[in-house]
């Protein structure tokens, strides 16, 4: 079987001219670094999380998903070790951006916002505090860095990239996307804050929504419970672990090959109760 890569998270393989087979693995990443250690059955609850948004969504827009039954997928797949975490997927032109929808300020939106400056080409206009709802979600596009870092960038840069009208049919349809479901994880008591999606063109000229959607990897989560404006918010995410790589610094620098196993698993935790609460 043809592995075509290994990303942070995720094993491609080619299965045709025309399929693909994503394998979704329990490798976390932080702070673009991929840990030594996995997080128990994090591949299977972002492969469940993510199957269940791209059926909810299918209506607003096609996505790049054929089966999630290893019986129809080759027989190497079919065995415990690709259980739960394997889906078979159109093979598609994946674009060269990621396009972020934000519903509150927050993370480098608010760090912009602090400063008085520009954020992708937006000038946030209002008296926001930390994590406060903007009056309107936003679409803040970035560069898909295969070393290094994303960089944040315009519409206006999109559009030179891929054209006006490509540009406008994903922004209708990410906002569309992030309002259905913002609206669903609300009434279960989660907010969304923030996600982000990829696209891609298939050989019908169609466009895709494609790799994970609404995940505890791709996503903010916060307990709408706990929630409160200024604060920093509880998060159904790896932030557990980053907060732990924060705090325990050795020599400045962070412990990514000694995260201890209770942080990992509670992290496990973490991601399972936003499934439940998501999916049950």
């Amino acid at each position: 079987m043809k592995k075509l890569m290994s990303g942070k998270v995720r094993d491609v393989y080619e299965i045709t001219d025309d399929k693909l087979v994503l394998v979704t693995t329990d490798r976390i990443s932080a702070f673009d670094v991929v840990l030594s250690k996995p997080v128990p059955n994090k591949g299977k609850i972002l492969n469940a999380v993510s199957l269940f948004w791209f059926d909810y969504t299918k209506d607003i827009v096609p996505n790049h998903i054929i089966s999630s039954d290893p019986g129809d997928m080759p027989a190497f797949f079919q065995t415990d070790e690709f259980e739960g975490r394997t889906v078979l997927v159109k093979r598609v032109k994946i674009l060269p951006f990621e396009f972020i929808v934000r519903g509150y300020v927050f993370g480098n939106m608010w760090e912009a916002y602090s400063k008085g400056e520009t954020f992708c080409g937006h000038q946030i206009k209002g008296d926001y505090k930390m994590a406060e709802r903007l009056d309107a979600p936003i679409l803040t596009p970035s560069t898909k860095a295969h070393i290094g870092h994303d960089e944040y960038i315009s519409l206006k840069d999109v559009e030179g990239g891929i054209g006006i009208e490509l540009t406008d049919r994903i922004t209708k349809v990410s906002l569309e996307l992030y309002d259905a479901c913002y609206k669903y994880a609300y009434e279960r008591g989660i907010i969304l804050a923030d996600t982000k999606f990829e696209f891609g063109m298939g050989a019908d000229g169609k466009l895709y929504l494609a790799d994970e959607i609404f995940t505890p990897d791709s996503s903010r989560f916060w307990n709408l419970a706990d929630y409160k404006v200024g604060v920093s918010p509880k998060s159904y995410d790896k932030q557990f672990v980053r907060d732990w790589l924060l705090e325990n610094k050795a020599g400045g620098e962070m412990q990514f090959d000694n995260v201890p196993d209770d942080i990992l698993e509670r992290t496990s935790d973490i991601y399972a109760e936003c499934l439940n609460r998501l999916v049950g």
